[in-house]
């Protein structure tokens, strides 16, 4: 995987799948599942069928603050 950019550094507005998985420090196909049964405790948007999890609900959940 390339080299990521710090949560609080972000400026994109969603991440695929694998980059979010490592931030939330959880398994890609455990998001894929919260997409799935809409139980998570964040929701991705899909784009073109696929996922793409917005920034500012990683930072909420994970407590980071914009910088």
């Amino acid at each position: 995987m390339k080299t990521l950019v710090p949560l609080e550094n972000e400026t994109r507005t969603a991440l695929p799948t694998p980059e979010a998985a490592y931030h939330l420090n959880r398994a890609q196909q455990t998001l894929r599942i919260w997409a799935c049964k809409e139980n998570g405790p964040l929701r991705p948007v899909r784009i073109n069928g696929r996922l793409a999890w917005p920034v500012s609900d990683l930072r909420r959940v994970l407590g980071v603050a914009h910088a």
